[in-house]
């Protein structure tokens, strides 16, 4: 079996296993996801959420899924055909491609390379095109106002999403995520995480998040009182459907960003307890009931909020961190609290 993994071919067949392995990890995650987000919502709101498809309403997701599989294709007179079939499929090919760097133990990633955050940040920033394809494809005015929104909400949180990181990398001193988990480990637990040391960027990091996956208060581009349903006001069937599963990967995707990078990955947060992948999956499972809550409760904003927010708030804030932190590090203030790269990580 070794030689056979160690020739051309088998190399091949054990990426792809891989590979598929992570897809069926997110894909079966998402069923799941879209399941606990509605049960969430509905309890907030005192109703039962799904409970008639499957024990508990469990299968309520895979119900939805294949309904939408199995209807009509409707395609509005005067689209662009070839970008109106791309644009969903783009967007949720990339939101898939990035969790090829994601790890979920040590050694547990299916491309271990030393800039993986730039790898992350490259497909993310891509999947702002499949919006804008999609909303410019639709020959619609509302689908092309959303798709605008969109570009211009995206763009403006990761300029805040990239500074907060850029935080992070300068107390690591290096762009994988195996070493930012490492630099996070240590006798104290949880509070050796990077949640203490960064610990006013977290919540910037958290919000920012939510701007950039279209994610309520500030699902502008979807804004159904104004907009319909934006970008995806003329997409039905299995189009609409890869748009949905490419928007909850993608939050998916941005809890496992911030359980790596602030709140230690694998590691437990108990000292002496063993750390695995378990408390991988559970922080991202926690940050997503977060992302959930936020949707319940809080209010949309109007988007010129929603602008001034990130380039008057946000962006000085996470630029000054950034020159905050450099100098912390630099000068290895409280033993090397924000230099981690001096203490074995």
């Amino acid at each position: 079996m070794d030689g056979f993994l160690a020739t051309g071919f088998g190399t091949a067949v054990l990426i792809a296993a891989q590979s598929l392995l992570i897809v069926a990890f997110v894909m079966i995650s998402l069923l799941f996801l879209v399941y606990g987000d509605r049960k969430i919502w509905a309890a907030v709101q005192m109703r039962r959420g799904p409970n008639v498809v499957g024990p508990f309403g469990l299968l309520q997701s895979v119900a939805d899924a294949l309904k939408y599989v199995v209807k009509e294709i409707v395609i509005p007179a005067g689209v662009d055909r070839p970008v109106f079939f791309l644009a969903p499929m783009l967007s949720f090919v990339l939101a898939i491609l990035a969790w090829a760097v994601i790890p979920f133990d040590d050694g547990w990633v299916l491309a271990n390379i030393n800039v993986a955050i730039l790898f992350v940040f490259a497909v993310s920033s891509l999947e702002v095109y499949g919006v804008i394809m999609g909303g410019w494809a639709s020959n619609s005015k509302y689908a092309f106002l959303g798709s605008l929104r969109s570009a211009a909400q995206m763009i403006s949180y990761e300029v805040s999403l990239g500074l907060i990181i850029i935080g992070v990398i300068l107390s690591t001193g290096a762009m994988s995520f195996g070493a930012i988990v490492a630099a996070q480990d240590g006798d104290y637990g949880l509070f050796n995480w990077y949640w203490l040391p960064h610990f006013p960027m977290v919540f910037l990091f958290f919000i920012s998040a939510l701007a950039e996956t279209n994610r309520p208060p500030f699902d502008l581009p979807e804004a159904e009182s104004e907009l319909v349903a934006g970008f995806m006001v003329e997409y039905s069937s299995t189009p609409y459907l890869l748009f949905m599963a490419g928007e909850y990967i993608a939050i998916f995707l941005m809890c496992a960003l911030i359980s790596l990078l602030f709140f230690g990955g694998w590691l437990s947060p108990i000292p002496g307890l063993p750390d695995g992948w378990w408390w991988m999956v559970g922080k991202m499972w926690f940050f997503f009931f977060i992302f959930a809550m936020v949707k319940a409760i809080v209010p949309r904003y109007r988007y010129d909020q929603l602008m001034r927010i990130g380039w008057k708030v946000f962006l000085p804030m996470s630029l000054g961190w950034v020159v905050l932190v450099a100098f912390l590090a630099k000068f290895e203030v409280m033993g090397g609290f924000w230099a981690r790269w001096t203490i074995g990580g």
